[in-house]
């Protein structure tokens, strides 16, 4: 597990580039067509986002870890999960510094950060700076991007709730 992110850490990956991961999947966009479903490849290969409060892990709460649906790296524990009142799977933080790739989203007239499997480059959703302690961060996610595996588990000290 990833020591607790802050705004400030979030920014400077944004800038400058997150840890690389411990491996990269690569595919054609014919090879993404045929695996994912016409909503994920959507989301996740064209930049998509989901109306709110449509997808699947919006208000479920199984234990587990949700990992990226294009290559399954982990990249969200479930005991971080929150209702953020958004309609979108909201978490605290990613579970390792290198699963998720920060990029400058200036789309709709909007300054925001927009979040990407680091291993795939799999559109995600974004971040923002108005979560709960103890990271202050709301990853806000989609959930066609996302797979949870209910047998996974991490060895987190910091994140029993």
């Amino acid at each position: 597990m990833t020591k607790d992110l802050n705004w400030n850490d979030v920014i400077r990956y944004c800038r400058t580039g997150s840890p690389e991961p411990e491996r990269k999947v690569t595919k054609t966009d014919k090879e993404w067509r045929e695996m994912l479903t016409p909503e994920q490849y959507r989301i996740t290969r064209q930049h998509g986002t989901e109306a709110p409060g449509t997808g699947d892990y919006c208000t479920a709460y199984d234990p587990g870890i949700y990992g990226c649906v294009c290559c399954n790296t982990p990249l969200f524990d479930s005991r971080i999960k929150f209702e953020s009142g958004t309609g979108w799977p909201s978490f605290t933080q990613p579970v390792a510094d290198h699963s998720i790739r920060y990029i400058k989203d200036t789309s709709f007239g909007m300054i925001r950060v927009e979040t990407r499997c680091h291993v795939c480059d799999a559109h995600l959703g974004h971040v923002f700076p108005d979560g709960p302690p103890p990271t202050g961060l709301r990853y806000c996610i989609n959930s066609a991007a996302l797979v949870l595996d209910p047998e996974a588990e991490l060895n987190t000290e910091n994140h029993d709730s």
